[in-house]
């Protein structure tokens, strides 16, 4: 069976859905794999190093696609590229299924079993698989890092023979994974940290870290199956805003991480709210690639409001290509070992099992997954 990886061609996008060590080890478990030349350069990985791993490093990339059992990519395909795509191959990345209603259609007429990334479930059992908590990882760090590079004010605490340092005052908001990491980021930093969730539950989890939980009283809020927040009402992002607040004006650094399966991010950062904080002081908008949670942000931009630079860079885990590919090709690489049958060569994706059930959108023609199916 043939693995094929082409380039990643988006704008901006530095990643690569397969690296060496991977390579290697799909190759040991009978696969051929093949990868169009380039593939790892911007992740710091060149053309010799998939060769050693025992890769095929081709330059015709439609032929690649054609002969491919199985493609691994980062992002969605463009819709040209579809055709190019074997009958009853595999097809496996980011597929943003939800807004990609032309191009889910154009795989199932294709006749590709398209898998979506975003769809793996959130279980124990899929937690080596989902590339979404192993990238938002990595954009929780390096919202921190883009912070205190472009802050006034450093973020430890110093007594110097001139005077003591305050540390900076950090409002994480938002505590799933990538906020938990922007948290644990800059509690390394030594920044002071205070973060909100609208779910109670990860109160715990936020002060295992260091930091202090923000308690707003919002009423019924609670989380999905699959751990996601809720959407709130309209009353209750009102309620929350006002919570938000006083803290916001007298944050050094505010980041935001609220987003919703599927949906358009919340907006709960008002511009009122950013003009109330001080000049050099610095929001990060993590959401602003789904419509963003703070007001006035723009997506690949930095907009400066009265003083306070509004940070709205889309593809952080890109910054750190060489870790993010390293984790999204472990991704891939455990999804696909989990279903193959060694012995008779051939994927077992049987819609009987759990993890296929979620994300397996097309297959034989048709759409298959059912909360695609009934938007």
């Amino acid at each position: 069976m043939l693995i094929g990886v082409p380039r990643e061609t988006w704008p901006g996008e530095l990643r690569a859905a397969l690296v060496p060590q991977n390579v290697k080890k799909l190759v040991s478990n009978g696969f051929e794999v093949s990868v169009e030349t380039g593939l790892g350069d911007a992740s710091g990985y060149p053309d010799a190093v998939y060769s050693d791993a025992g890769a095929k490093v081709e330059t015709d990339r439609q032929a690649l696609l054609e002969r491919s059992d199985v493609v691994f990519r980062v992002r969605k395909p463009d819709a040209h590229e579809v055709t190019h795509l074997k009958s009853g191959s595999v097809h496996i990345s980011f597929l943003d299924p939800f807004n990609e209603k032309a191009l889910v259609d154009a795989l199932a007429v294709q006749g590709v079993t398209a898998i979506s990334m975003e769809m793996i479930p959130r279980t124990t059992l899929a937690q080596k698989m989902d590339a979404l908590s192993s990238q938002a990882n990595l954009a929780g760090y390096v919202t921190v890092i883009q912070a205190a590079h472009h802050c006034l004010k450093i973020f430890p605490m110093m007594m110097t023979p001139s005077g003591t340092i305050a540390p900076a005052r950090v409002f994480v908001i938002g505590a799933g994974v990538a906020g938990l990491q922007a948290i644990a980021t800059a509690k390394r930093l030594g920044a002071r940290v205070e973060a909100f969730d609208t779910r109670p539950v990860v109160a715990e989890q936020v002060q295992s870290l260091g930091a202090k939980f923000v308690h707003i009283d919002l009423g019924d809020t609670g989380q999905t199956d699959q751990g996601y927040a809720k959407a709130l009402t309209p009353e209750q992002q009102e309620l929350q805003k006002e919570g938000q607040k006083k803290i916001i004006s007298q944050s050094d650094v505010v980041i935001t991480t609220a987003q919703l399966f599927g949906r358009p991010a919340p907006q709960i950062v008002s511009r009122d709210m950013v003009e109330s904080m001080n000049p050099g002081s610095v929001v990060v908008d993590m959401a602003v690639e789904t419509g963003g949670n703070v007001e006035g942000s723009v997506l690949d931009e930095i907009v400066v409001v009265n003083g306070v630079k509004i940070i709205g860079q889309g593809n952080l885990p890109s910054e750190v290509a060489r870790n993010a590919s390293d984790m999204y090709s472990n991704n891939l690489y455990n999804l696909i070992i989990d279903f193959w049958d060694g012995e008779g060569h051939n994927l077992d994706l049987s819609p009987d099992n759990e993890i296929i059930q979620g994300c397996v959108i097309t297959r034989d023609g048709a759409i298959v997954n059912e909360t695609i199916k009934n938007l």
